[in-house]
């Protein structure tokens, strides 16, 4: 399963695009966040279902410094052949 993210709140100037690759690596998550030029964020995220979930959670709930607002899911076509998750510019 595959899902589209955009995170809004305080989540630029904060590390969130690190722990979000953090947190990606710590539960096997393949894909990608960048940051957007409104101040948002918005990432793809592909595991299992249950995966996707802690991976939600910890995204929403764990960084120290961000609060999310808001995260917009949308369920996307998976990635065939995806290795590990990156930082985008």
């Amino acid at each position: 399963m595959r899902k589209r993210y955009v995170a809004r709140g305080m989540v630029q100037g904060v590390g969130f695009r690190w722990f979000v690759r953090d947190a990606a690596a710590k539960l096997s998550v393949t894909g990608w966040v960048r940051n957007l030029g409104d101040g948002s964020v918005e990432l793809e995220a592909q595991a299992g279902e249950n995966t996707l979930t802690a991976f939600e959670a910890e995204v929403k709930n764990e960084h120290p410094w961000a609060h999310v607002s808001e995260l917009q899911t949308q369920v996307i076509a998976p990635v065939e052949r995806e290795a590990g998750f990156d930082i985008r510019t």
